[in-house]
């Protein structure tokens, strides 16, 4: 049993149980624990009720509601976790207890002191993000095979940026690389089309989340 004390608290928009709507864990039943706050502000943002309210929670508090869901799988996401520097202390709390973890990410914050266990879902900011500017390109030198890259595109000029990353940085040698459309942005057959055109060692990432309920929050 972990005991916490008032300083190892973190601030929580919400905590619900659904299927993973993306990344490599598409489709499993997962708790997700979303964290308020994000220093970022991306064109595309579906989460913008996270960047402030929700309630203070300490670790112990967070993993008791995470245990009345039955599934090994938690998503700790936001906002921006790392924002808070107790997020650390549960991403290893989770792992400690068994879950298979994962950590949502915006890249513009250092990830190297995040558990090992936890994998970690890395967003590069694409220019029409309006976020290009904040990447960490250092995040990459800490990123393991279990780890993911997802790149969220808006248009044909985000794609081509994309791929000169992806080849300057040699990125599918570091883990897998995700190509996700921006929802009412970019159409996901366009983007699957110009994939399969250019032969990318990339996977295509539809929000299946999104095609189930929409944008419903809690799901």
């Amino acid at each position: 049993m972990i005991t916490c004390s008032v300083s190892e608290q973190l601030r929580i928009t919400e905590i619900f149980y659904s299927l993973q709507g993306e990344t490599s864990r598409v489709g499993l039943p997962t708790v997700f624990v979303r964290l308020t706050g994000c220093p970022l502000r991306c064109s595309y943002c579906d989460t913008a009720y996270a960047f402030s309210g929700g309630q203070n929670m300490t670790v112990a508090e967070i993993l008791t509601a995470v245990a009345r869901h039955h599934t090994r799988y938690v998503t700790v996401t936001g906002g921006e976790p790392l924002a808070q520097k107790n997020s650390l202390l549960l991403l290893s709390a989770l792992c400690d207890a068994g879950y298979e973890v994962s950590l949502e990410t915006s890249g513009a914050l250092d990830v190297s002191s995040v558990d090992v266990r936890v994998m970690k879902v890395l967003d590069i900011k694409t220019p029409a993000s309006g976020e290009v500017k904040k990447n960490l390109w250092s995040n990459l030198t800490a990123l393991h095979a279990h780890d993911e890259i997802k790149f969220v595109l808006c248009n044909e000029s985000d794609y081509i940026w994309a791929k000169q990353v992806l080849r300057e940085r040699d990125l599918v040698d570091k883990c897998t690389v995700l190509f996700s459309p921006a929802q009412d942005q970019l159409s996901p057959t366009v983007l699957a089309d110009w994939i399969l055109r250019d032969s990318l060692p990339v996977r295509l990432q539809v929000q299946l989340h999104k095609l189930l309920w929409g944008n419903q929050q809690g799901k």
